[in-house]
């Protein structure tokens, strides 16, 4: 139900993102520079992250060695929620996030603590970056989310 607010059917209006026109490109940055190192620390710790319009998450895998030689190994993945992928009609990779992987939220006052803002603003700037992806879809534009 949390990521029902990013299925828009109208054109995302300006007003909508009031935290996003006050903060810098530099505040914003550092927000989700923030929100990438916590989600970071949970996959190290075989959590997945739900941030609203998806889940990060490790994922068993396999990586091919010289001729002959597979080694299991785990990546990093984003699995968008079915019904945002739905709405949108995004093409995805189909991705399994295994049953027993315990899932949680973004902690918003670890991410304000880590950079020294207002859990409010965190918690907004995170929000409104989000609608403003979901604008992007519902326009068809290309988008790229990268963390790091």
């Amino acid at each position: 139900a949390e990521m029902i607010k990013y299925l828009l059917f109208s054109p995302l209006e300006p007003e909508k993102l009031p935290t996003l026109k006050e903060l810098t490109t530099s505040e914003i940055c550092k927000v989700w520079a923030s929100a990438s190192k916590y989600i970071w620390r949970q996959l190290l710790q075989k959590r997945a992250v739900e941030i609203g319009v998806g889940t990060f998450a490790v994922v068993p895998a396999r990586a091919r060695v010289g001729e002959d030689k597979v080694l299991p190994v785990e990546r990093p993945v984003f699995k968008p929620c079915r019904l945002l992928k739905k709405f949108y009609k995004l093409k995805c990779a189909k991705t399994k996030i295994p049953d027993e992987t315990p899932s949680v939220p973004l902690d918003f006052e670890q991410i304000a603590a880590d950079i020294h803002f207002r859990r409010e603003i965190v918690e907004r700037c995170i929000h409104e970056t989000l609608l403003f992806f979901a604008g992007a879809l519902r326009d068809n534009k290309e988008v790229e989310f990268s963390f790091k």
